[in-house]
């Protein structure tokens, strides 16, 4: 038997409408249905796990993970049938009419509010058809108990919830942005700092990283140096200094020893490299006292 769904009308006006819909049943299978008002975008929170959504108007099931949302734009008024397997059925919508979000962004006053405006338009942030809905984050969270539990009425709740939205839409473009940049940049700085960071006791060479990895050397320098803001060869250096300030505290260690370890094939280039970033030879450290040995750094 199928419990009925417990539905909250959180806040209502001519332009947004707030609706929480909750229920438990021992069945471990509820069912219920998104509706989509004309010309709007819906805000739809899923807070249960295993939420399935079978979309009707574009013939396509979504499976949403619990704390996954979308953001999703119709033209004309359509319904998808919600359902779950386990034993909660929870998820909070937000339905904002298309004039309010034209009017909020100006989408007339420059290219990049008709930019943003378009986006959505065209569900092209983080909405249904991509692959990994996003998740939302804390400060999300914060915001929709805010929301629910707000207890004024009135005007105040209607600029509040507004505000709200606003914060709403302003975390989830910065959170598209984000992903976009993240997705947008080479993975070629970070396949070179793994194979340094395994291999930089080795007499290395641009050269020699360029035919293993299989990537052009001009590539390889511009790329490191911009993702972060070093050379290689300095970032070697930096890794083989480290590596030996931890060595020549053993005495037992020739220094020669540790400078071939650490990649050098001359001990008088390992002594210089060295003295010129710790300010002091490395016979000169070992000497030292543990508290002086801490201060170069």
């Amino acid at each position: 038997m199928e419990q009925p769904i417990k539905e909250r009308t959180v806040f209502i006006s001519d332009n947004i409408q707030i609706i929480m819909r909750e229920n438990s049943s021992p069945e471990n299978y509820i069912k219920s249905y998104f509706s989509e008002g004309k010309s709007s975008f819906n805000l739809l929170f899923l807070l249960s796990p295993n939420i399935h959504l079978n979309a009707n108007h574009c013939k396509t099931q979504f499976t949403f993970k619990k704390n996954q949302y979308i953001l999703h734009y119709t033209t004309e008024e359509c319904q998808a049938e919600l359902w779950t397997d386990e034993k909660t059925l929870k998820y909070l919508q937000i339905q904002i009419k298309y004039q309010y979000i034209f009017n909020l962004i100006d989408a007339e006053s420059n290219r990049e509010s008709k930019e943003i405006l378009k986006r959505m338009i065209d569900n092209q942030f983080v909405f249904l058809h991509k692959e990994t809905p996003p998740d939302m984050t804390v400060e999300m969270h914060m915001i929709l108990r805010e929301i629910i539990s707000y207890r004024r009425k009135g005007i105040m709740q209607k600029l509040f919830v507004e505000a709200k939205i606003i914060k709403l839409l302003i975390l989830i473009f910065e959170q598209f942005n984000e992903k976009n940049t993240a997705e947008g940049l080479s993975k070629t700085p970070l396949i070179i700092k793994k194979f340094v960071d395994e291999n930089f006791h080795r007499n290395l060479k641009i050269e020699e990283i360029s035919k293993i990895l299989g990537i052009n050397e001009t590539k390889i320098r511009k790329e490191f140096k911009i993702h972060y803001q070093k050379t290689i060869i300095d970032y070697i250096s930096e890794l083989r200094m480290l590596k030996a300030k931890k060595m020549i505290v053993n005495k037992d260690l020739m220094i020669k020893e540790i400078a071939i370890d650490c990649g050098y094939e001359y001990v008088q280039n390992f002594t210089r490299a060295f003295k010129k970033k710790f300010g002091v030879s490395p016979e000169k450290l070992r000497t030292n006292s543990p508290e002086e040995q801490k201060n170069h750094r």
